[in-house]
């Protein structure tokens, strides 16, 4: 069987332990005869599914017993619109900042339902920063701030964090989330697309602070309502079981064998740093984004060529280097090295941008 080292943006790999334990209870979920995939979402078996991978998030990510931990789905899309419906009703007021299409279309969404302010952007220069912030522009009565804290096109992340005060900060997580530890106490709300780092398709991850549940706009629909969840255990309707199955085989594959978020971290960082260390001394290869803001998930380059962008994304896809190619607005290439990518998968990629470079340069 050939693997390929898989550098997407989402669906993105998944720990190979995740997937071999998957293929062994495909069949027969612990001696009940059935899959996964098949069984009731009523039944004992699932409950002590769901009920395991909550309770191991909430061990990975330290999340206080003041948060509720929602598993939904419809994406990270569908949160554009829960948060300011389920948030923005003391006010009316929201402020956002601008580091790529997702903060905007998380913006753009808001405005349908109130007054959305844009506190800074960094579009001018194709989103390749965050934008420095002045506090004094922060709107006193919002009713949140909004952030994507990692950019999964543009590659770049928050080293630090907005400085809100009593304001509610909601962060889209989708891309870094489990990649290192946080501090959730400082978030009102935080939410993830599973499909980066926590698993697959289908699953969206809310960790939402209790005192701001229950105060949705009266037109919100009762599926947009986080009431309406939290009140039913993620279980007011059929959940995504397989894909809240594989979740929690990804945190215990996290707590088990990697040894948590801590070690996830130094493994990340190490990853980022052997293709960051190439990029800057490459002279045919050039990262995209200010040093002071890189991703170490998302790690966007070019050659500054479109010819030869296109014929190293062919290269490196008969090599077994796939899903390279950069995202239409940036160009170039973009490797998604999240938790499941392994160093040797890097250094292999490395490695072969050095060869490439030698005959092509």
């Amino acid at each position: 069987m050939k693997r390929v080292y898989n550098f997407s943006a989402g669906p993105s790999m998944l720990p190979e332990p995740v997937l071999r334990r998957a293929a062994d209870e495909m069949l027969d979920y612990k001696g009940s005869g059935q899959s996964v995939m098949e069984m009731s979402h009523r039944s004992k078996d699932f409950e002590d599914i769901i009920c395991s991978a909550e309770s191991l998030l909430r061990e990975m990510m330290q999340i206080p017993d003041n948060y509720k931990v929602l598993f939904l789905q419809g994406g990270a899309s569908m949160q554009f619109a829960m948060v300011p419906l389920n948030l923005m009703n003391g006010s009316n007021k929201a402020d956002f900042v601008l580091t790529g299409q997702w903060a905007t279309k998380a913006y753009k969404e808001a405005a349908r339902y109130g007054d959305a302010h844009v506190v800074a952007s960094s579009k001018d220069k194709t989103f390749t920063y965050i934008p420095k912030l002045d506090p004094s522009t922060f709107t006193k009565d919002a009713d949140y701030f909004h952030i994507c804290m990692n950019n999964t096109i543009y590659g770049t992340t928050y080293h630090e964090l907005p400085q809100t005060g009593s304001v509610p900060l909601v962060a889209d997580i989708s891309s870094c989330a489990l990649s290192q530890p946080m501090d959730v106490s400082k978030f009102g709300v935080l939410y993830a697309g599973a499909q980066k780092n926590m698993g697959p398709a289908g699953l969206t991850v809310v960790i939402i602070r209790e005192d701001l549940i229950g105060h949705a706009m009266e037109k919100t629909p009762t599926m947009l309502n986080y009431k309406t969840h939290a009140d039913n255990g993620s279980m007011f309707n059929t959940p995504p079981c397989y894909a809240i199955y594989i979740c929690g085989l990804v945190l215990d594959w996290l707590k088990n064998t990697v040894g948590g978020l801590g070690e996830m971290k130094k493994i990340n960082e190490k990853k980022a740093g052997i293709l960051y260390n190439f990029l800057d001394s490459s002279k045919l290869f050039h990262g995209t984004v200010v040093k002071e803001d890189r991703s170490i998930m998302n790690i966007p380059f070019v050659t500054g060529n479109k010819e030869m962008d296109a014929k190293f994304i062919a290269a490196a896809a008969e090599n077994g280097f796939v899903n390279i190619k950069g995202h239409r607005t940036v160009g170039g290439m973009r490797a998604s090295i999240y938790n499941a990518m392994p160093v040797e998968g890097v250094e292999k990629l490395v490695s072969f941008m050095k060869k490439f470079e030698k005959e092509n340069g």
